[in-house]
């Protein structure tokens, strides 16, 4: 990649899209472009279509999407299923029909079946049912990863599919009725100490295994695969280890200083019991990840600003 190329990043805003415009500007690239969800509604066919024609990108980055916890995807399915459909198809299909050199479509873990054997590998796509709770977001995922296979196999597009582990990081969503669980986990356990509460209640058994990401290795990744990776499968991105969600809360529970107890509300539901990616195809090219999950959870809790159990980015 040229460092003068046209670079389309959607979804800027976001935590995945934020964190790679700032490897890209770290790298010297000197063309990023992007808009805001304001200025560009990427579910109008007709606004990304004249977006595409006046802008001509050399490459895409579709990090755009409506995304959030289990308790998002299992109550807005409608919506998670149309807006992803909806960004997919308009963005996927303007990057064909304006000659992009190389698309990297993002899409997500929770695409493979609900009880396929661990690590997840590749080929584990649609050999099972889904996890019920996300089942909208995911099969809108599938879809896109679909759409980048046949364009390519139709119209030679080099269209390149990621699927990255459960990711935090700079710019994540600490609304407690949308966020993922470390974000959530990062505020109770906040707000518990600020108040001196003497328990923080944590959804499910505590049981589930799960493997995160920091948001800055999924960059590195990325800018890796659009420099290295043309092959038609999709390719895992992930850390290699794990961690149940009772043992993330207490990771959690000593980052911030919390002094309380940790009681698991068996009520809500735990979501897939294990989910680790096998990343061993994106290693065998030379990555891996390099922020572990202490020094990461550190680094995000030591830059959040609190303001009023409220959470703005210094």
């Amino acid at each position: 990649m040229d460092k003068s190329a046209k670079i389309y990043v959607a979804g800027h805003r976001g935590m995945v899209g934020s964190a790679i415009v700032r490897l890209l500007e770290a790298e010297g690239y000197e063309q990023i472009v992007f808009r805001t969800s304001a200025e560009l509604d990427l579910r109008d066919q007709n606004e990304v279509a004249q977006f595409f024609n006046k802008e001509k990108p050399d490459y895409v980055v579709l990090a755009a999407a409506k995304v959030g916890g289990i308790h998002a995807n299992n109550t807005y399915r409608a919506e998670f299923l149309y807006d992803n459909l909806m960004i997919q198809n308009n963005v996927i299909h303007s990057s064909h029909l304006n000659g992009v050199k190389k698309l990297l479509f993002l899409g997500s873990s929770c695409i493979y079946p609900k009880l396929a054997q661990q690590p997840l590998k590749e080929e584990y796509l649609l050999t099972g049912p889904l996890e019920p709770t996300n089942e909208p977001y995911a099969l809108a995922k599938i879809a896109g990863i679909k759409m980048c296979e046949e364009y390519r196999s139709q119209y030679q597009s080099n269209f390149i599919s990621a699927m990255p582990t459960n990711l935090y990081g700079p710019n994540d969503n600490y609304d407690l009725a949308n966020s993922h669980v470390l974000p959530a986990l990062l505020r109770k356990f906040h707000i518990a100490k600020a108040n001196g509460d003497d328990h923080v209640m944590v959804w499910g058994s505590g049981k589930p295994l799960r493997e995160f990401l920091h948001v800055d290795d999924l960059a590195d990744a990325s800018l890796f695969l659009l420099r290295n990776y043309n092959a038609p499968e999709t390719i895992n991105v992930g850390s290699g280890e794990e961690i149940s969600i009772l043992e993330l809360a207490k990771l959690v529970k000593s980052i911030v200083g919390y002094q309380g107890s940790i009681e698991l509300d068996t009520s809500k539901p735990d979501g897939t019991p294990r989910k680790l990616l096998d990343s061993s195809k994106l290693a065998s090219l030379g990555w891996k990840a390099k922020i572990s999950m202490k020094e990461g959870v550190e680094q995000v809790y030591k830059n959040l600003n609190w303001q009023d159990n409220t959470i703005a980015m210094n």
